[in-house]
């Protein structure tokens, strides 16, 4: 019964670890499609863990703003309401907790919250300016910054723009001179534009023309890579015949853009072929491809549009025809320009645009989806990704975290730059936790994380088998981390992230745990049973004591301990003085018969009935259970590495 006992809850210990490593599975999946405005996507991730009761405090204040930007303001309600008076909550939620009360339609409790959020954020002009232009999703997103923005070091004092990363190079359109280009200039005394690539991350790379047809006396840019059906690779990008300032990447009633796909044929780009989907009454380019190879984006300004350039698409047939364009509807296209898409590896849609509110001129957006699929609004990306000048040629790389920009604004080299981005990470705290004694991992530690300014929980999990965890925290906070094993005490580690980088994904935090001085727990042991009025080592008693043996022979090696055993109060001192002599001498024995040294016993002894660990006298006066309790062997330690420890 005992032994169905222990191997259920066992049975159930497992399960308990199992389900806290699927939770942090789901808050890490959640995050990263939430880094990647896949916002419908990350809600269930984030559900789940609220379901499992495992880390909600994170997950409520993700889903609320995950239903929020889809524009499900009664689905975000609860979530805000679980957090909103959280002593650690961010201010920036007053915000947005405000924006979701005044649009469910409760104006004063909104009006409450938003003066709680100026009483923290006084000289925040950019929110009043997006308040008055009522770009809702843009002012949830602009609530903190997101971003780091540097400048590229091949940048020259002509034009450099449209960034593209395919197989370890960084492609770009640029006015440089190529060394062995036969190019002249323009009709304006500049360059040409062509394509380049240069080694990705390497500030000594030199950039180098793109090889074969793809350049030519026209110019090039705007390049986007995918694979034809056939799976080799294939380039998309614009050509046009030329170049006056900002009319060389943009789309202009006399400026006859369109797009051609090349494929590369021994070590160059051979084959160029225009688009049936190109016109010589409008122009057509900026093309870029959906992970899933199964569309085209491009701009054009095609009659039927709303505005002077629209987003479009086609879909890429299986033998890779391209269909009839789309537009993109209203959602993402004004009667201003949007031009420049892209498309991230989770599918979602990024542009360029003058009729969105924005910073500047041209500003970066991206689009929001519901859970349907459909566009409900865009998104400003914000400063510094925007400036007051042209910010275009949007491109992330798979992360998520890093990826690119071209801009024309104050500070750059020429009149257009590139420019590397990098997007604020989650921030994980991870380490292995082990053993002080033996240095080995430790295994189903509870790990629990509070922030040491309000004192609440924040976060928890467990190590496995391999002695790691991990969790997800907040920059700017000072926490404490509580590690609890049965077998060791409990240990508090204090760290703080107020100086943590930007860059930083991961804090490493190992830890330390030193054993409790108890055989019994380090072993695990179950009681050891004795026949009546008997001495041997029955087979259940051999199976614990095999224990001790594991634990003084392999955990611990250099552990000392005495033996002692001890008998319930019933019968006299002679009786039990003598019975529980033969049962210290018999576990003696067994012990070193199994490999434990003999100087690691120091000594074994019997004390009878004169050591009672509770008030029993008699079977009168005691129950069956607290005579049981009695009836023991202990196994003090004297010394488990290197110097004694206290017996008591």
């Amino acid at each position: 019964m005992k032994n169905t006992i222990k191997n259920t809850l066992l049975l159930l210990f497992i399960i308990a670890s199992q389900l806290v490593s699927a939770q942090y599975g789901a808050q890490k999946k959640g995050d990263y499609y939430f880094s990647q405005f896949s916002y419908a996507k990350a809600i269930p991730f984030y559900e789940n863990m609220l379901e499992g009761n495992f880390n909600t405090s994170h997950a409520h204040k993700q889903l609320a703003e995950c239903y929020l930007l889809i524009r499900d303001f009664n689905k975000a309600m609860p979530h805000f309401e679980a957090v909103i008076n959280n002593a650690d909550i961010p201010t920036d939620y007053y915000f947005k907790y405000a924006m979701a009360l005044h649009s469910n339609g409760q104006t004063n409790e909104a009006a409450k919250w938003l003066r709680k959020y100026k009483k923290y954020n006084k000289n925040d002009s950019r929110v009043k300016r997006f308040l008055e232009d009522g770009n809702f999703a843009s002012v949830v997103f602009n609530s903190r910054e997101r971003y780091e923005v540097s400048e590229l070091h091949f940048n020259t004092s002509g034009s450099d723009f449209g960034a593209y990363i395919h197989k370890g190079n960084l492609y770009f359109a640029s006015t440089r001179v190529d060394e062995g280009s036969q190019k002249t200039y323009g009709w304006n005394g500049e360059p040409w534009l062509d394509l380049f690539y240069v080694e990705e991350g390497n500030t000594s790379s030199v950039p180098k023309a793109v090889k074969g047809d793809v350049n030519s006396k026209y110019h090039e840019s705007s390049l986007a890579f995918s694979t034809d059906y056939k799976k080799d690779t294939v380039m998309y990008f614009t050509r046009n015949n030329y170049f006056q300032n900002k009319e060389g990447y943009g789309l202009q009633k006399d400026n006859n853009l369109k797009i051609y796909k090349a494929e590369f044929i021994d070590g160059e780009w051979e084959t160029v072929k225009s688009l049936r989907i190109n016109s010589d009454l409008y122009s057509t380019g900026h093309p870029t491809v959906s992970p899933d190879r199964k569309r085209l984006y491009f701009a054009s300004d095609r009659p039927g549009g709303y505005g002077g350039t629209d987003i479009y698409y086609s879909e890429i047939h299986d033998r890779g025809g391209i269909g009839k364009p789309v537009n993109a509807g209203p959602i993402i296209n004004t009667e201003g320009n949007e031009m420049f898409p892209f498309v991230n590896i989770e599918g979602k849609l990024f542009f360029s645009s003058d009729g969105h509110v924005g910073f500047g001129q041209l500003d970066v957006f991206s689009t929001i989806i519901d859970i349907d699929g459909n566009f409900v609004d865009v998104i400003n990306l914000g400063r510094p990704i925007n400036s007051a000048a042209d910010d275009f040629g949007f491109f992330a790389e798979d992360n998520g975290i890093n990826g690119y920009i071209s801009s024309n604004r104050k500070g750059g080299k020429g009149s257009d730059d590139i420019y590397k981005f990098e997007f604020t990470p989650s921030l994980a705290v991870e380490g292995i936790v082990r053993d002080a004694i033996n240095n080995q991992p430790l295994n189903n530690v509870a790990i629990a994380l509070f922030d040491q300014k309000t004192k609440e929980k924040v976060g928890e999990t467990m190590t496995d088998d391999n002695g790691k965890y991990k969790m997800f925290i907040s920059r700017k906070r000072n926490y404490m981390i509580e590690a609890v094993r049965k077998t060791h005490p409990h240990k508090n580690i204090f760290f703080s992230t107020q100086e943590t980088s930007r860059a930083t994904k991961i804090k490493t935090l190992d830890i330390m745990l030193e054993p409790i001085l108890d055989v019994k727990l380090l072993a695990g042991l179950n009681k050891i049973y004795f026949d009546f009025n008997k001495s041997n080592i029955r087979p259940d008693a051999a199976l614990e004591l095999d224990k001790v043996v594991k634990l003084m022979t392999q955990t611990y090696p250099d552990m000392i301990i005495k033996l002692e055993a001890h008998t319930d109060p019933v019968g006299s001192h002679k009786y039990n003085d003598a019975l529980s002599e033969r049962r210290a001498k018999s576990t003696y024995e067994y012990l070193l018969a199994n490999g434990v040294p003999k100087h690691h016993i120091l000594s074994y002894k019997g004390f009878g009935k004169r050591m009672p660990i509770n008030e029993c006298t008699s079977k009168k006066d005691c129950s069956p259970e607290e005579l049981e309790l009695n009836r023991r062997t202990e196994f003090p330690v004297i010394q488990i590495k290197g110097k004694s420890v206290n017996a008591k």
